[in-house]
């Protein structure tokens, strides 16, 4: 039989205080009911003899010491599951917001997941086919993977989401069920708009599940929100033997949140503000990736994250690299020359892709032609550093070679078309055709056997106008 409590002692913004509590537990749910009609639920989040902090989801507003009635629920928070999730829009919190009328289950399941053996995780193998050259072809996403896209402010992360969500696959080749489950913390109406509005004329909504957190929703319910995106996630794939990728955006609204949170508690900062804790809390949400042993299924995220003052040595890029097998870097000076998505690849890496690339996955050059075009990269930055210090007149006919490779492999290769969806295919050959740029010598990190199957010199006649044989292929391709 559950107690229901009489009155409050302290509101503190989202955080209330209630004494004399008996056989309460931490994380356990709440429910209020405010001047005998307005129901909001809790949980606790701290628990001190008998007084517990009760964190109130909906917000405290209307709540007074004396007009709200506690019960404790007994159980932690759950949220209901089916299938149907899939087509389907939720809040922050789990609960239908598309009109579409409550979900009609009767599994439920904890938001905090259930503990997994770590020898039953399975290695990571196989990739996810996304349809962006910069990604599938440099730093490869693979299945059970956790791969941060690290933004800033005004980059096109928005942009870039809602395009792998329309582009994403297993590749051609694969009969394996897919779907995404896509979670918006602290998002403006507008951006919340053009999410559903992009899924929906894209034709891929009915196989994706969103749960938005607007802006003007109450801040605490960031902090719930990635957890039961994932637990709807981990149904998908561990019960009903799909294959999941989860994307977060933003990161920096959850910890923020987080932040704000912890300062109501009077609890002492840590880096930046923010509460020592941050990283258990971020540890505690990316590690809900993987692939379990016996199941076909599996979760992978793509966490988004905007950098504050585009600092990679913030807290939460700092802590959320420490936890993830990589990550993609948006890049402003890109973004600046109108390339999209403007992804720098030098600093990006994906920790696991040499695992479920190559022969057998995507094609057996795969891995040495990442290797070359990373290489050839690098040397067009030093090549561009040579040349705003002695003028590119002055600079070896290698140098110009190189010059003349980072631009077309800006332009083509890290960019491509919003509605430009590639195949690995497509992506592979592309980047031998940019290789064919440079001397066959140039090319060290190659194999042998593979540079006499793909490489081809490419000649070419650059005109007036900068038109290169690269651009009058994909014009050709997209016509």
């Amino acid at each position: 039989m559950s107690i229901e409590y009489l009155g409050l002692s302290s509101i503190n913004g989202p955080l209330i205080v209630l004494e004399g509590v008996q056989d309460a537990f931490y994380d356990e749910i709440v429910e209020f009911v405010v001047d005998g009609t307005e129901r909001k639920i809790g949980r606790i989040v701290e628990i001190y003899e008998d007084k517990a902090v009760i964190q109130v989801f909906e917000g405290s507003e209307n709540m007074s010491l004396k007009n709200t009635h506690t019960k404790l629920t007994g159980h932690p928070m759950e949220i209901a599951l089916s299938p149907d999730i899939l087509g389907r829009t939720f809040n922050g919190i789990g609960q239908p917001i598309d009109d579409l009328g409550p979900l009609v289950s009767a599994l439920k399941r904890d938001v905090n997941g259930l503990p997994l053996n770590p020898v039953r995780r399975e290695y990571p193998r196989n990739y996810i086919r996304t349809g962006i050259s910069a990604i599938d072809g440099l730093t490869t996403l693979i299945r059970g993977q956790k791969l941060p896209i690290f933004s800033g402010n005004g980059l096109p992360h928005d942009q870039l989401a809602a395009q792998i969500v329309k582009q994403a696959s297993l590749g051609s080749d694969s009969d394996e069920k897919f779907a995404i489950v896509f979670a918006a913390m602290g998002v403006k109406h507008d951006v919340a708009d053009f999410f559903r509005n992009t899924f929906e004329e894209s034709g891929v909504a009915d196989h994706v599940a969103m749960f938005l957190n607007l802006a003007n929703d109450p801040v605490v319910e960031r902090l719930i929100t990635p957890k039961v995106a994932l637990t709807a996630a981990e149904y998908l794939a561990f019960e009903q033997n799909m294959h999941i990728l989860v994307i977060l955006t933003d990161m920096t609204s959850f910890a923020e949140a987080m932040r704000e949170v912890s300062s109501s508690k009077g609890e002492i900062p840590s880096r930046k503000g923010f509460p020592g804790y941050l990283y258990s809390e971020l540890a505690t949400i990316y590690e809900r990736a993987g692939i379990v042993q016996g199941v076909n299924g599996s979760v992978t995220q793509l966490p988004i994250l905007t950098m504050p003052n585009d600092d990679i040595t913030h807290p939460i890029p700092d802590l959320t690299g420490y936890i993830t097998e990589g990550q993609i870097v948006l890049d402003r000076p890109l973004h600046g020359q109108s390339i999209y998505p403007p992804i720098n690849i030098l600093p990006s890496l994906s920790r696991l892709m040499k695992d479920g690339i190559g022969e057998g996955f995507t094609r057996e050059d795969h891995q040495d032609l990442a290797n070359q075009l990373f290489s050839a990269y690098a040397k067009v930055g030093d090549a561009r550093n040579l040349a705003s210090v002695i003028g590119e007149d002055e600079l070896s006919p290698l140098d110009k070679k190189y010059l003349e490779f980072g631009i077309d492999f800006e332009q083509h290769y890290i960019g491509q078309g919003v509605n430009e969806k590639r195949t690995m295919e497509e992506t592979l050959d592309l980047g031998w055709k940019l290789l064919g740029k440079l001397p066959r010598e140039e090319l060290d990190r190659v194999d042998t056997k593979i540079l006499d199957k793909y490489y081809k010199p490419t000649v070419e006649d650059y005109g007036k106008e900068g038109a290169s044989w690269i651009h009058v292929h994909f014009q050709q391709r997209v016509i």
